[in-house]
């Protein structure tokens, strides 16, 4: 386990219609001392960010029903998910794909395929940016 994230035990929704890649996903952030759940579509995405509330989501973009683009949308309108952190993981690789899953909300964009070591990059730091943010809102609450 690597000793930056031994600190955490965030919980991540993992969302991708390919079972492979959730528990490729969701094996590798066990071992690196994070909590998963795994969702196969949109729906069920819906259904898992609801029940949970993780601290952050892996958004596949190309999902049966409901696309991740439009979860996105959806998860964005529930004021309890305004700021949670999203990853598109997505095998849309162009510039004007990743500039569009920021534009719907996601905070990050990694393309298919990934480097783990990226992915997990990207965790720790939305993880840290999201937390310090909700320590600034606290320190300013009356």
């Amino acid at each position: 386990m690597s000793e930056q994230t031994t600190q955490h035990t965030k919980l991540i929704l993992i969302v991708d219609d390919s079972e492979d890649i959730r528990i490729l996903l969701s094996d590798f952030l066990q071992e690196e001392g994070f909590n998963t759940i795994c969702a196969g579509d949109g729906s069920a995405a819906l259904m898992q960010a609801q029940n949970h509330h993780p601290d952050l989501i892996l958004m596949d973009i190309s999902l049966p029903g409901i696309n991740g683009w439009q979860t996105v949308q959806y998860l964005r309108n529930m004021p309890e998910f305004r700021s949670t952190p999203i990853i598109a993981v997505t095998a849309h690789a162009t510039e004007e794909e990743a500039e569009h899953s920021l534009t719907v909300g996601c905070n990050a964009h990694v393309s298919k395929p990934f480097d783990l070591e990226e992915i997990l990059n990207q965790i720790v730091s939305l993880l840290q940016e999201n937390t310090e943010g909700e320590a600034k809102i606290d320190a300013h609450t009356p």
